[in-house]
């Protein structure tokens, strides 16, 4: 037994790898005790167990490891980490349990594996079952099948994967073990059920026997579908449901939903795919070519066996296809045709999508073939051709299809219409819209006529089978001309029709009367939107017309009729009249005279040609009542313009008569049916008189209402042709602006642009330059609508022309077509039909560019053009290029059948010459603006090749290739290229420059899509072997396309993704995946009003119209309409509308006004870090040239890109300055509205407008500065403080500016300058301005070196860089200045600093010539004869000092005083005049600039007074008596306000003069001592240290360097600040209240005294030294130890980090660490340890371990390893729990080193069992509790999200911070957007503020500090006392009076003073004090200092003078004294005399 004992004592995890098997069996029952006795899932208990699972699963000894089976089973279930140890643990069970003979533990290893399943570890328990198969053991193998087939009955298919396992089953079912046959069987069963008969194709080749046995049992098995019976973790809500299902008896619901799983397994996918090309016979080529058909016959055989293999891998097929082809076209023997058409079948079944490349090639041939009338051959062609059909789709083969239904073969017709009839029934409403309809219906409705009775009903099964598919609603509108009885036989055949789409679409069909299909609402959310479209009333229209409402045509109001029977059909029936085209025959003269007697009155017609004009008139006059009284219906329209044309007709000689004629003609056509037989007869009368001076408007609107009635294209055709047959240049010139007016007017649509542009060209060459002006206005109208791709025609024009006519366009850019107002007519089919079509995502600008006829070039493909492609030799290849590029030239614009092309271009992309590589880019670049849209086709054969040489080595070719791929991507959207496997396959090739290129061109696209393809699930794996790759460019671009993946497939997703992957590379990913996730852009939102479509064709999208002409027809009525549900703005087009919540890929360049709806500033989390991180890396150029090179302007393009939008940005880089003028109105528009972006993206926007800078542009230049001015007012109002990075790329380029001639630009440069020192510290500025004076410009240098008087005239010689010395010493050289302006600027900058400095500016310039000198001399007189300007305000400097400290970027944004500005402004108009009288206000204030700066000469000074110079007569006496007596040390008797008086001691005590100084010192020294006084020093201590170690610092840099100065008198004051310091540390309640930032301060304050070489030098210093020493002790034990802990570690890291330090100061701060680290043990309770942590955290990260062990002492890493050691021996395991301040813990080194040392010390402690109990139990109290907590805080969560409670809920959460400081509420904040976390932080700033603000006013005052942030009071170095010439003493009031007088100069109010309200409160104390320097807490402190200063001011006003009861109001005394100093002036004045 003595050993048991040993192992008795161990721990347990000791135990459980003890190799004594009983005391493993004792350790596995004590874990699993442990294990069951943890509540929390994420308990670091688990993790101690990490590394041992696996060993309790493979235990040797069968009976323990029973037992740690039953552990690691418990194990699994609950702990958070166990998902590490799925691949070990299940490889474990597999190989060690599965083969045990227990059958109990092969139970338990069963369950842990699908226990590992249901902790979503389903992949990996898979991978490893499945290589458990292989096993050589058959227990094995059998145990593994069994598992899996639990998994799947258990957890269904889709956890499972079935593929892999069905993969080998035919192996399992071979094998020579019954057992393991017999599992199979079962397993097979078990897939079968939830497969069904996908099962059946991998499985045709086992054994016959086994096959029937399995058959036997499918069809034993139940029908319905089957569903899992267990849930992942993260469906487990999901099995509570269905429970809840069960249990209400109906699971009806849950069928439903699982029944759309069974036939989501295809058969197809489970296949293995066969690669056959590599099988083809060798002689297959040549065989197919052979003049044997035997021969020929046997190839086909070979390639027929291939073919049936079920699915084929994918490959180029595209020789083979060719062949086929061949053989299909050309062959002559139809066995074999028929037999190469099955080849082409089992090609297309077998590739699936892959095939859908060479659809377009193969489907004209076997349309054609279909001549052939044998039945097997017909039924070959069939059976090819319906194969194809799946491969692709309708959109992509139906110009082939279309162009084969004109042929005259009645066979080829008829087969081809039921091969769309077929076709139309794999369609749904969505992937048949109208556009494609459309075409279809029109040729098919030609068949319904057709001679040939088979073809008839070819075409009416077609036409069924559409109306079928899409509804009646849909097609009615092109079957308006059809008869009853064809319309009967269509809907007779569409009721036979069976969709394969099954039920859904019959249903819908059904309904179609009344709803939108189901289909279509899928498609686009704005289906129904359209419907009530559709059914809605006739619009009354403004002209007496017929109801005109077409599908689509607008409403007037939004109410539809009802959607029921007659509402809907009624329209329907109309429609069926109205669409209809009015023909009329044309009428006899005779004719037409009688039918006119009938409506006219008799008189009338007689007088018609009466010589007589008057008569004339008179009869016009009737003759115009009796047309406005009569009906439509009985008007006969061209009767009566007959009547008008009889002579003399349009001969009339009178201008009235003529004018009514013109008018009534107008009258008749607006109110008539009015045919196009009627507007013949009168078009050429109204184009002869439309140049008429007089009669042309008539005639004009003649027209108009006729284009109306007719239709514009008819109309503008014939008046075209008219105008350019007659000579008259007028008519011409009218004609032409008629036409340009009424293409606005009707919009674009059905015009044929290439006949006005032959007409257009007769025009731009008349000799009359009216013609040719008007015809180049027309071409800019056109421009609207058809884009760039206009200028196409007009390119052989003359220079001169061209320029015009780019001219015109340039003006005409950017704006959008208006929306139409007319021609919403009856004809307009056409346009109805696109018009609301929502279900077309292609389909808008490419109606304009398929006006543009497209020319057929592939008869110009020769064959020997190809062959010259494909030449051995290069010239000749060259010379086919050169061909292919000169037809497309020639063609312009082409169809999409090109012949061969596309295979001789795709040989040519790989082509060794790279020359040939580049002209073929280009070709290809030339052929998609060509072909428009329809290069979608090509994208599979032609586009991916062109992506394949992105991964050229050569740059130029990868530029144009990318170029090319941009080119295509622009027509056809990137829906093609994302599909299918081709991209993926791309990426999957380890070419370094193909990645980078390829995955910068998805990181471009992507975000500008709003869905992708699934297939982009394909490039994933690639993508994380790119994150990486070797090179590193890849890597990078790699990770700059992840965010975008992310957005599409969503972190889920990709995370899978990686379960593949080496653990390895697994979290290094998973790591790269959290940080892209904050990355994450969100998607593009669904434009709200605009079409978000690829415009087509040749035109850029950029340029095309938001209304397309396709809908300009039917687009919306001039006024807006009223219902909501509609798109909001008028002039939008119906398609507009439909595309309302449709998926469509958004293309980024339209230039929609529409589009411009969301945000124009993008905010990106830590965009803006991440660009500065960049630029500090050297990753990206930076900002610093003399002229923007092309580089800098691309490089702000790809960073604006991400945060900015894409229409602005297009606006912003346009080569034009008016889209420059527009996008700074966008941005001022949206400054207020965009604060977050705009200060997000402010480095980028102020380097675009450093670029504007160097533009020529006045209106550009002007439009920038006012748009600075408002930019930074706002960065003000925000108090945001510019980076160093923003300063640095910005402040130069605009300084430069301040050299402009223009008076106006210079004067708002100098406002702009004026207002940054607001936003950025003025010393900075004056750095920049400094570099200013160094221009060549002379105004340059004369502004800036009045700026630089303006900067030290407000604020002090502080600004002053480097020093004030070397600043004026450069400034004193521009007094010898060439150019007068610039000597007078530096003189009067120089005469500023004087009036501030007095005559140490002298010593300051040093030497200066003599001619200088006197210069300067003399204009410092004459400035002395007026009032002296001083420093308006100090304001405090460097708020960049806390960044080095603080991690928190938020304490830079303070903002500035309030009314700086405006005091800026008063100085900076006066400093323009120096001779104006300069009078300027000023205040007293403390200086830290001036005390803190480092060089020893600046002596500070008191401000002089604004007054006469009466310093001269003063002479400076020390400290005044008064002075002294008012603050004597005993407080009470003085005044009753201690603490104000205590702020003006302390305020003393960082004194320039050394005895005031100690005087405070003194005073301060007697309260602490005094133990019932002390107390008011509370709430004063880290304002007094600040100013102590403000006075250390100032000996150090000041003192000590002044050889005048007394060394006595400093020891005296060193002591004095010592002795201070020990009674203060004594006193520990008051030690306590230093905070860490002033703790920090202070040590480095004393460390530095400490190491001073100076001070060992004198008598005294080594006592000194000794006393410090012994302060730093007290410091170290007094202080609260969390503060001083902090600030000793901040410290350090600043030290080591700082490399001027010396290693000395860094070794004394260890000490102290040291010495912290042994009071540890008694302090350890009192402090707060994660703060500790954190900052230890953030030093690891600062330092890492490598870093820190490069230092040259060990002892840093020593300290920090002692630090935590002591932490950890003293906190235990418990010490992990205090890590809840890092953010993400697992990149902290922190943790590990933690656990690392846990680990040890558990290793060397005894056994913990006891104290984890305990642990435990506390645990259960503590989550009840936090249970309680969680529901208070989900409550409060509730109110903050909802709109009316939301300030109540942030105040309610702010209180329970405040209570609960240590509450977790991330958990809370983590799952909500980014958006709302940054919205609660704000709202708790906000409160904070408000609170705080409020809270800290001292109470005893009564009075509201003044807390300007910046205005800091100035140090007085010398008090001087003021006597009179006299030599009488003056008390304090005196310099009362002045400040008085002071105020009333400048308008303050004296008895106001003191209640302006607190500008911005930055006292309150964040809720986790960060580290910042104590700076931060001056700009609070001291501005109570400056106000106590007041107050004791009045205190001593009371005391003196008012010795009664202090009724006396200030300002009267004020005014009483006034007298009293005038008289003095006097006094002085004539005693100066």
């Amino acid at each position: 037994m003595g050993d048991d004992s040993e192992w008795l004592k161990l721990p347990i995890d000791q135990k459980c790898e003890h190799k004594l098997w009983k005391a493993r069996l004792n350790g596995y029952e004590e874990a699993l005790k442990i294990f069951q006795k943890i509540k929390d899932e994420k308990s670091p208990e688990w993790s101690k167990f990490l590394g041992l699972i696996k060993k309790f699963v493979t235990d040797s000894n069968a009976v323990v490891q029973l037992k740690g089976l039953e552990a690691a089973l418990v194990y699994v279930e609950n702990a958070h980490v166990a998902g590490k140890t799925t691949g070990e643990v299940v490889s474990g069970v597999v190989s060690k349990v599965f083969n045990q003979p227990k059958a109990k533990a092969k139970e338990l290893g069963i369950e842990i594996c699908l226990m590992y399943i249901e902790i979503e570890k389903g992949e990996a328990v898979q991978e490893e079952l499945l290589k458990g198969l292989d096993n050589k053991n058959p227990k094995i193998v059998v145990a593994c099948i069994e598992t899996l087939r639990k998994a799947l009955s258990e957890f269904g298919s889709k956890i499972i994967l079935l593929k892999p396992i069905i993969k080998v089953l035919p192996k399992l079912f071979e094998s020579r073990e019954k057992a393991i046959r017999d599992e199979a069987k079962l397993i097979a069963v078990e897939i079968y059920r939830w497969i069904r008969d996908a099962l059946r194709p991998p499985l045709q080749n086992i054994n016959s026997v086994q096959l029937k046995e399995l058959e036997e049992e499918w069809v034993r098995l139940p029908t319905g579908a089957p569903k899992p019976s267990r849930f992942l973790r993260s469906q487990q809500e999901l099995e509570a449901k269905l429970e809840q299902q069960q249990s209400a008896g109906g699971d009806a619901e849950g069928g439903g939903d699982d029944g759309d799983e069974v036939p989501q397994i295809d058969a197809y996918e489970l296949l293995e795919a066969v690669e056959i090309l590599s099988k083809l016979p060798k002689d297959f080529y040549d065989k197919i070519e052979a003049k044997k058909w035997q021969e020929r016959k046997e190839a086909l055989e070979a390639v027929e066996v291939l073919v049936k293999n079920p699915k084929l891998e994918a490959g180029d097929y595209a020789d083979l296809v060719k062949a086929l082809k061949k053989v299909v076209g050309k062959d002559t023997n139809v066995m074999l045709v028929a037999l190469a058409a099955k080849c082409l079948t089992g090609l297309a079944v077998g590739l699936r999508k892959k095939f859908g490349q060479y659809a377009g090639h193969v489907v004209p041939t076997i349309l054609e073939k279909f001549k052939e009338k044998k039945p097997q051959v017909v039924q070959a062609l069939q059976e090819a051709i319906d194969a194809i059909f799946l491969t692709t789709t309708l959109q992509n083969i139906s110009e082939d299809v279309l162009a084969v239904m004109d042929n005259k073969n009645p066979t080829i017709k008829q087969q081809t219409s039921l091969f769309i009839a077929r076709s139309f029934r794999h369609c749904t409403a969505s992937t048949l819209p109208k556009s494609l309809l459309k075409p279809f219906c029109a040729a098919l409705l030609k068949h319904i006529n057709d001679s040939a009775p088979e073809v008839r009903d070819a075409a009416f099964e077609a036409l069924g089978t559409a109306l079928k598919v899409v509804g009646e609603k849909a097609v009615n509108p092109f079957l308006a001309d059809v008869d009853k009885l064809k319309l009967d036989k269509i809907k007779e055949c569409s009721e036979k029709v069976e969709l394969v789409h099954g039920k859904k679409a019959g249903l819908a069909a059904d309904k179609k009367e009344f709803k939108p299909m189901p289909g279509r609402t899928a498609a686009s959310g704005a289906a129904g939107d359209k419907d009530m479209k559709d059914i809605s009333a006739p619009k009354p229209g403004p002209l007496k017309k017929a109801p005109a409402t077409k599908a689509g045509g607008p409403p007037k109001k939004g109410k539809p009729t009802a959607p029921g029977g007659t509402g809907s059909t009624g329209t329907k029936n109309k429609k069926g009249l109205e669409t209809k085209e009015i023909v009329e025959p044309e009428l006899s003269i005779e004719v037409c005279e009688e039918k006119a007697s009938v409506v006219l009155p008799p008189t009338c017609i007689q007088v018609l040609d009466s010589s007589n004009w008057k008569e004339r008139l008179a009869c016009m006059e009737e003759f115009q009542k009796a047309v406005e009284l009569m009906d439509r219906t009985e008007m006969p329209c061209q009767a009566l313009v007959r009547m008008l044309a009889k002579k003399p007709g349009w001969k009339e000689t009178n201008f009235q008569v003529m004018q009514m004629k013109l008018h009534i003609v107008a009258l008749i056509a607006q109110k008539g049916n009015f045919s196009k037989t009627s507007a013949q007869i009168v078009l050429d009368g109204l184009v002869d008189k439309i140049g008429d001076v007089k009669c042309g408007n008539n005639a004009k609107e003649a027209m108009t209402a006729i284009a109306e009635a007719c239709m514009l294209p008819w109309t503008a055709e014939q008046v075209m042709s008219m105008a350019f047959s007659q000579k008259n240049p007028k008519n011409q010139s009218e004609t032409l602006n008629w036409l340009s007016n009424a293409i606005k007017e009707f919009g674009f649509s059905g015009l044929n642009v290439k006949a006005f542009i032959s007409n257009v060209k007769t025009a731009l060459a008349a000799t009359n330059p009216a013609v040719r002006t008007s015809a180049i206005t027309l071409l800019g109208v056109m421009y609207l609508y058809v884009g760039p791709s206009l200028r196409m025609f007009f390119e052989d024009e003359k220079p001169a022309l061209l320029s015009q006519i780019d001219a015109e366009f340039e003006k005409m850019q950017g704006q959008s077509p208006p929306a139409p107002t007319r021609g919403i007519s009856k004809h307009s089919t056409s346009g109805t039909d696109e018009g609301e079509d929502g279900d077309e995502p292609d389909d808008g600008g490419n109606d304009v560019v398929d006006l543009l006829p497209r020319t057929e070039i592939s008869d110009k493909i020769t064959s020997e053009l190809v062959s010259k492609i494909g030449d051995k030799n290069w010239k000749i290849r060259k010379e086919g290029l050169d061909e292919v590029a000169g037809i497309i030239n020639e063609a312009k614009f082409i169809q999409p059948n090109i012949g061969e092309l596309p295979t001789a271009l795709k040989g040519r992309l790989n082509d060794s010459n790279k020359i040939l590589v580049q002209q073929t880019l280009n070709i290809l670049q030339q052929l998609a603006v060509a072909m428009g849209p329809n290069i979608k086709q090509h994208v599979k054969n032609l586009g991916i090749p062109i992506i394949t040489v992105l991964g050229d080595s050569k740059n130029n070719v990868r530029a144009a290739a990318l170029a090319t791929v941009n080119a295509w991507a622009e027509q056809t959207g990137m829906k093609e290229w994302l599909e299918g496997e081709d991209l993926s396959e791309e990426l999957k090739k380890e070419n370094p420059f193909l990645r980078q290129e390829l995955l910068g061109w998805l990181a471009e696209k992507l975000p500008t899509l709003r869905s992708t393809p699934t297939d982009l699930i394909l490039c994933v794996p690639h993508l994380y072997s790119c994150l990486e790759d070797r090179n590193g460019d890849v890597r990078k671009k790699a990770q700059d396309a992840l965010p975008f993946f992310m957005m599409h497939l969503g972190y889920e997703k990709m995370a899978k993704a990686t379960g593949k992957l080496k653990p390895t590379s697994k979290d290094q990913l998973l790591a790269m995946l959290e940080k892209a996730k904050a990355n994450m852009p969100a998607k593009p939102a669904a434009p709200t009003k605009t079409t978000s479509k690829p415009m087509g064709g040749s035109a850029p999208a950029k340029f095309q119209p938001a209304s397309a002409p396709a809908e300009d027809s039917v687009s919306s009525s001039a006024e807006p309409r009223p219902d909501p549900k509609k798109a909001k703005a008028p002039g939008v087009s119906s398609k507009a509308k439909s595309a309302q919540g449709k998926k469509v890929p958004s293309k980024t360049s339209l230039k929609e006004d529409e589009d411009k709806s969301g945000p124009i500033f993008i905010v990106v989390p830590n965009g803006k870090e991440q660009r500065m991180k960049d630029e500090k890396g050297l990753k990206v150029l930076k900002w610093n040239f003399t002229t923007p090179r092309d580089e800098y302007i691309e490089q702000l393009k790809t960073q604006m890109s991400s945060c900015v939008a894409k229409w602005l940005q297009d606006e912003m880089f346009h080569s034009d300055f008016q889209h420059h003028n527009k996008a700074l109105a966008v941005m001022v528009d949206h400054l207020e509205s965009e604060k977050e972006g705009v200060i997000g993206c402010l480095d980028l926007i102020l380097k675009w407008l450093t670029l504007r800078f160097f533009d020529t542009n006045t209106s550009v230049l002007m439009k920038a500065l006012e748009y600075l001015k408002l930019l930074f007012t706002l960065l003000r109002e925000e108090e945001y403080h510019l980076t160093e990075n923003e300063a640095s790329s910005f402040i130069p380029y605009l300084i430069l500016k301040v050299g402009e001639p223009k008076d106006v630009i210079r004067k708002d440069v100098r406002a702009i300058l004026n207002r940054m020192c607001l936003v950025y510290p003025a010393s900075k500025m004056f750095s920049f301005i400094m570099e200013g004076t160094k221009s060549k410009n002379s105004k340059q240098r004369a502004e800036c070196l009045e700026e630089l008087g303006c900067l030290v005239e407000s604020y002090g010689m502080n600004v002053c860089q480097p020093t004030p010395g070397k600043a004026l010493k450069e400034i004193a050289i521009h007094i010898g200045d060439r150019d007068n302006a610039v000597r007078n600027a530096a003189l009067n900058t120089i005469v500023t600093v004087y009036n501030v400095h007095g005559d140490q500016v002298f010593k300051l310039i040093g030497n200066l010539s003599e001619k200088d000198m006197s210069m300067l001399e003399e204009r410092i007189k004459r400035s002395a004869k007026r009032p002296s300007a001083a420093p308006i305000k100090q304001v405090e400097e460097k708020p960049q000092r806390t960044q080095s400290i603080s991690s928190n970027s938020n304490m830079l944004r303070k903002g500035p005083a309030e009314d700086m500005s405006s005091k800026l402004n008063q100085a900076r108009s006066m400093s323009g005049h120096p001779e104006a009288a300069q009078m300027v206000r000023r205040e007293f204030q403390l200086d830290l600039d001036e005390i803190e700066n480092d060089n020893g000469t600046v002596r500070c000074e008191m401000p002089e007074l604004v007054q006469h110079k009466l310093d001269d007569i003063f002479e400076p006496v020390l400290i005044p008596e008064p002075k002294i007596r008012a603050v004597s040390p005993h407080f009470d008797d003085m005044h009753s306000n201690t603490a104000s008086t205590i702020n003006f001691i302390i305020s003393q005590v960082a004194s320039g003069d050394i005895n005031t100084s100690i005087q405070a010192l003194t005073q301060i020294d007697e309260v602490l001592r005094q133990e019932d006084k002390a107390e008011a020093m509370s709430g004063h201590i880290d304002q007094f240290l600040i100013a102590t170690f403000m006075q250390l610092r100032l000996i150090y840099n000041t003192h000590m360097a002044d050889e005048k100065l007394e060394k006595d008198e400093i020891i005296k004051l060193y002591s004095c600040i010592i002795g201070n310091m020990i009674s203060l540390f004594q006193i520990e309640s008051l030690a306590r209240e230093a905070s860490t930032g002033v703790l920090k301060d202070l040590m480095h304050g004393l460390i530095t005294l400490m190491l001073d070489s100076r001070i060992e030098d004198l008598e005294e210093g080594q006592q000194v030294i000794r006393s410090v020493n012994l302060l730093v002790v007290k410091v170290l034990e007094k202080s609260d130890q969390t503060n001083i802990l902090s600030a000793l570690l901040v410290l350090l890291q600043d030290s080591l980090l700082a490399t001027a330090s010396s290693p000395k100061f860094s070794e004394l701060v260890m000490k102290c660490l040291w010495r912290m680290v042994r009071l540890l043990p008694d302090t350890i309770n009192s402090i707060n340890l994660d703060r500790i942590l954190l900052d230890i955290h953030i030093f690891m990260k600062v330092f890492p371990k490598e870093k820190l062990k490069q230092c040259k002492s060990e002892f840093p890493i020593r300290t920090l390893k002692t630090l935590l050691h002591t932490l950890c021996k003293l906190k235990g395991p418990k010490i992990l729990d205090h890590l809840t301040m890092i953010d993400n813990k697992n990149e902290s080194e922190l943790e590990a080193h933690l656990c690392r040392m846990m680990k040890h010390s558990m290793d060397q402690t005894g056994s913990k069992s006891d104290k984890e109990t305990e642990k435990g139990a506390s645990r259960l109290d503590e989550k009840s509790s936090k249970a309680k907590v969680n529901d208070f805080l989900a409550e409060i969560f509730k109110k903050i999200g909802s709109k009316e409670n939301t300030k109540e809920g942030l105040a309610e959460l702010y209180e329970y911070k405040k209570k609960y400081s240590d509450a977790d509420i991330e958990p809370f904040l983590k799952n909500s957007s980014q958006f709302f976390q940054s919205y609660v932080e704000r709202g708790l700033r906000v409160i904070e503020m408000e609170r705080e603000g409020k809270g800290r006013i001292p109470t005893s005052t009564g009075i509201s500090p003044q807390m300007e942030v910046t205005c800091v009071p100035t140090p007085t170095s010398t008090v001087s006392s003021i006597g009179n010439t006299n030599g009488e003493e003056v008390g304090p009031s005196v310099y009362l009076e002045r400040l008085k007088i002071l105020r009333q100069r400048c308008g303050l109010d004296n008895a106001k003073q003191d209640d302006r309200p607190p500008l911005t409160s930055l006292l309150s104390k964040p809720a986790v004090p960060t580290v910042a320097s104590s700076t931060d807490m001056l700009h609070s402190k001291l501005s109570q200092l400056r106000e106590s200063r007041e107050q004791h001011q009045h205190s001593d006003l009371d005391s003196n003078q008012i010795h009664s009861s202090g009724t006396m109001t200030t300002s009267s005394s004020s005014t009483a004294n006034i007298d009293d100093l005038k008289k003095r002036l006097e006094r002085i004045k004539s005693s100066r005399k």
